[in-house]
């Protein structure tokens, strides 16, 4: 095992208490994103993991799902798509609603962005309550692409987005019980 498969990931997450509200417990990423051998470590994981599932194209909803899609998207040599707000897309849009705890939201992709048939690799930071990730599932889906998996830097496995994900595979680089 090399020095970079035994890095321990967590020392690079910040814990922010009470942010962005009181009771809330905040993983930052962005000591991560500053260390490169810590990024690019993730990069690695992710790509593994995925190298051989025929991934076509990585989708990410903004705006930190993007920091990793990217970069994953070409080490796995896939197109990357962008799911965004409404009124983000300049050309024609594909949406999506959905219901939040309190309310609903919308994503949106361009209508072009993902074609039928193709496979799909979900990218997220983080995996919380699975609302966001669900929404995008259905989203590819409609689009007639197949969901190969949902692959996250973070999951806080005591909220249970895994569930709200299923039948999806899922994978998280880190997890925090």
């Amino acid at each position: 095992m090399t020095a970079t498969a035994e890095l321990d990931l967590k020392q690079f997450i910040r814990d922010i208490p009470d942010f962005p509200k009181p009771g809330i417990l905040f993983r930052d990423i962005t000591p991560l994103l500053a260390q490169p051998h810590a990024f690019r470590e993730v990069i690695r994981r992710l790509a593994d993991r995925f190298r051989d599932r025929g991934v076509n194209v990585i989708a990410a909803a903004e705006a930190r799902g993007f920091i990793f899609a990217g970069p994953l998207a070409l080490e796995l040599d896939a197109g990357f798509v962008p799911i965004r707000k409404p009124g983000k897309l300049p050309y024609r849009t594909r949406a999506f609603e959905y219901e939040l705890e309190y309310g609903s939201d919308k994503l949106e992709i361009h209508a072009d962005g993902i074609q039928a048939g193709q496979r799909v690799l979900l990218v997220d930071d983080l995996l919380a309550t699975g609302g966001t990730i669900g929404a995008c599932c259905k989203l590819v889906e409609q689009s007639g692409a197949k969901v190969v998996a949902c692959a996250f830097v973070i999951e806080l496995a005591a909220l249970k987005g895994i569930e709200r994900i299923a039948p999806h595979e899922s994978y998280s680089v880190i997890k925090y019980d």
